[in-house]
């Protein structure tokens, strides 16, 4: 951040209602004296390297994308902060879903079968529970077929489109299985995608974390602290801001915190998808 620009957010365009969020976000930061801008990117990928080179002073990351930047940043010497989060990005699962009539009663038996996920670069809905399977004696190289729903890939999950289409599959019977966070279950039995009784779990992944906003080494602080402070003083209960709030997920900001991205760390390392220097890894993915 310089005098002559205002703190400066990167977020990822992947829902025209990203331009409303952060717009109305804009003008309640500046009621309050706080210059504030963004800047799309197109992928996350895009976004990190910005990030890394000075283009903005803030991130709003996919998890996928915290892990990226605090790796590309490590191997230059330097640090990533994770600074907020929403209180929805805290604590979440990711099941693995059969069709209630299913003759599966344990993991072992998706061996040589089929289970759908979502896009190759989603944490929630493809690395997590592959790597969860991974840890339970199933190799996804090896041991099943994937079949991968690749909707909006270098979006990183961030919409629902390939976990709908697995659970489709699974419902269709192309797929034994589905992968998808346990929130988005919900959602899909709620919209009608599945009947509420027409699924069950088969099996669940441990806790993770989800978005946050990430900020480097060379930010600067006080400015960083003001804006943290102006986040976590957002209520709910303010007509001002709470549509903003629900467009984006959540009814208050958390304090940041990294250690909900272990469990990532280690599905990024053991599926080969970013290298420790956050080199990407995966052959033919968009850079």
């Amino acid at each position: 951040m310089t005098d002559s620009r205002p703190f400066t957010l990167g977020a990822v365009a992947y829902d025209p209602k990203v331009v409303t969020i952060w717009e109305g976000f804009k003008d309640w930061f500046a009621t309050r004296d706080f210059a504030f801008d963004f800047v799309l990117y197109s992928s996350y990928e895009a976004q990190a390297e910005a990030h890394l080179a000075g283009h903005v002073d803030a991130t709003w990351d996919s998890p996928l994308a915290w892990v990226r930047t605090r790796r590309l940043a490590a191997a230059r010497g330097r640090e990533a902060r994770a600074v907020a989060m929403r209180d929805s990005d805290q604590d979440l699962t990711s099941v693995v879903l059969l069709r209630a009539d299913s003759d599966i009663t344990d993991v072992s038996q998706l061996a040589g079968r089929t289970v759908a996920t979502g896009a190759i670069d989603s944490p929630q809905a493809t690395l997590l529970p592959l790597a969860h399977l991974a840890g339970l004696g199933l190799d996804p190289h090896t041991s099943f077929t994937v079949q991968r729903f690749d909707v909006m890939v270098t979006k990183h999950g961030d919409h629902v489109g390939g976990e709908r289409d697995a659970v489709r599959s699974l419902i269709d019977g192309t797929a034994d299985a589905a992968c998808v966070i346990d929130g988005n279950q919900l959602m899909f039995a709620k919209e009608g995608t599945i009947a509420p009784d027409s699924v069950r779990i088969l099996t669940r992944t441990a806790s993770y974390d989800h978005c946050t906003f990430t900020v480097l080494d060379d930010a600067d602080r006080p400015t960083v602290d003001r804006f943290v402070e102006l986040l976590l003083s957002m209520s709910f209960d303010d007509p001002e801001v709470r549509p903003l709030l629900q467009l984006e997920g959540l009814r208050a900001w958390r304090p940041g915190r990294v250690s909900g991205y272990e469990l990532l760390e280690a599905a990024v390392d053991r599926l080969g998808f970013y290298d420790v220097d956050g080199t990407i890894l995966v052959e033919g993915y968009p850079r």
